[in-house]
């Protein structure tokens, strides 16, 4: 499966000459050499991104805990200095022009912490647990759909709709209507690859069914997480309809587009280092878990799923790495480079499924940790555990320079990850009820 060709992407100036050159369709492919050159010259590193935003990138690990936890920096773009945060160019796309700002990547306390208080209930490690069987009939289900073929692209068929169709059971919506979402979710990750203005059209097409489900699910609560968030409105928090759309709504945007990136990212980092997925196969075939639990934790921190943290806003003057921020300046912590940092981690350029000491931080730190981290989690050892144990000689179908990464400026994933491997003779599992249907054809994300 050739890649298409890519036009010449423009780099984002940058305040150093000598700096790399970032942001580039090159740059993409692998960011790696250029993050260990900022983090030896220019760790606090100011520069212009592709929208034209000027912020600073923070590429330490030591600087990148304290700027995930320091109180003057805010989630909120109004505190931006300029206007970027008004025309969408900070923040996800679309989500000013559908009204759906008021959620837990944009706030900062004290209604972040009620919120977030009110949605890490479904997040709690019995709810999760109690999940698994769901996750596992759906990987197994989605495995089905190519497993007898010999051949497929494990980002569209595999990777995406997984933990899309999981959020879309965990909040609550039918399975008649979660076909939309993907499509939906397709459209958003695609990152300005589609039509023009289709990812405002899409936001605002998922906004509207989530206020109607909202309004449909006040007559008849189940124990899902929108209607979680009904009761808890309904009890005296003082959840507003349009904070409750917006919860369901960042709730399935990063909840899902992380997901499809730890399993996309993390197969093909397997793929490209065979010793250690041996290892791995070897131990999910013995039934065991320990390589299979520190493996995700080391996927995560070798080739992550979120390349940069979300937005960040100077309240205060304050100081960072020796270099001081002004007030209003964004500020973008590089989790992706902070994760190799060999100040932190022994031989960071190594892939160590077994690596003990790995405080990484995939999923952030401070109070903005990512509430679904365990369901990402889940996700990813059942997506993974299943492909090795059932496709054993899973093998690129393409040279590793012809695949493409997505240009988003937050994520980091394929676009696509054409394998092949030995035919199944038949698909083992037949479902006991009906789940949504992973063989229509994809959105191109």
């Amino acid at each position: 499966m050739p890649a298409q060709p890519v036009p010449a992407r423009p780099a984002a100036p940058s305040s150093d000459a000598s700096a790399p050159q970032l942001f580039t369709w090159e740059f993409a492919a692998d960011p790696y050499p250029a993050y260990a050159w900022l983090r030896e010259h220019s760790p606090v590193h100011r520069t212009t991104l592709p929208s034209g935003v000027e912020a600073w990138l923070v590429t330490r690990y030591a600087d990148a805990r304290q700027a995930l936890a320091d109180s003057r920096l805010s989630k909120n773009p109004a505190h931006h200095s300029g206007q970027a945060h008004r025309t969408g160019r900070v923040g996800i796309p679309g989500e000013r022009q559908a009204d759906l700002m008021t959620h837990l990547l944009n706030i900062d306390p004290p209604d972040h912490t009620r919120l977030r208080r009110l949605v890490s209930k479904a997040f709690t490690p019995r709810r999760v647990a109690e999940f698994e069987p769901r996750v596992q009939q759906l990987t197994d289900r989605l495995i089905d759909g190519f497993a007898q073929r010999g051949s497929a692209d494990l980002i569209h068929e595999f990777a995406f709709p997984l933990p899309i169709y999981a959020i879309c059971d965990m909040l609550g919506v039918p399975a008649e209507d979660q076909d939309d979402f993907r499509d939906w979710a397709g459209m958003m990750i695609r990152h300005g690859g589609g039509q023009r203005g289709g990812v405002g059209r899409a936001v605002k097409r998922m906004r509207a069914y989530l206020l109607e489900l909202i309004h449909r699910k006040r007559a008849d609560l189940g124990d899902d997480l929108i209607s979680g968030l009904i009761r808890a409105g309904d009890h005296g928090e003082h959840l507003t309809e349009n904070e409750a759309a917006a919860m369901a709504f960042i709730l399935l945007f990063a909840g899902f587009e992380t997901t499809v990136n730890l399993i996309g990212n993390g197969t093909y980092a397997l793929l490209r280092n065979p010793e250690q997925r041996r290892l791995l196969q070897e131990s999910v075939v013995r039934g065991e878990s320990a390589l299979l639990e520190t493996g995700i934790e080391e996927l995560l921190r070798y080739d992550g799923p979120v390349e940069l943290a979300t937005w960040r806003f100077a309240t205060r003057p304050l100081t960072i790495g020796g270099v001081d921020i002004p007030v209003g300046d964004p500020v973008l912590v590089v989790l992706a480079a902070a994760d190799r940092d060999p100040a932190r981690f022994a031989a960071e350029n190594t892939l160590d499924l077994a690596r003990k000491d790995n405080p990484h931080l995939g999923f952030g730190h401070g109070i903005h940790y990512c509430i679904g981290a365990p369901l990402a989690r889940l996700e990813g050892r059942a997506a993974l555990a299943t492909l090795l144990s059932r496709l054993p000689d899973l093998r690129l179908a393409e040279s590793p320079e012809n695949l493409r990464w997505r240009g988003g400026l937050i994520m980091r994933g394929l676009r696509e990850l054409p394998v092949e491997f030995s035919p199944e003779s038949r698909s083992p599992h037949a479902p006991p009820h009906p789940v949504p249907d992973a063989s229509s054809t994809p959105p191109t994300c």
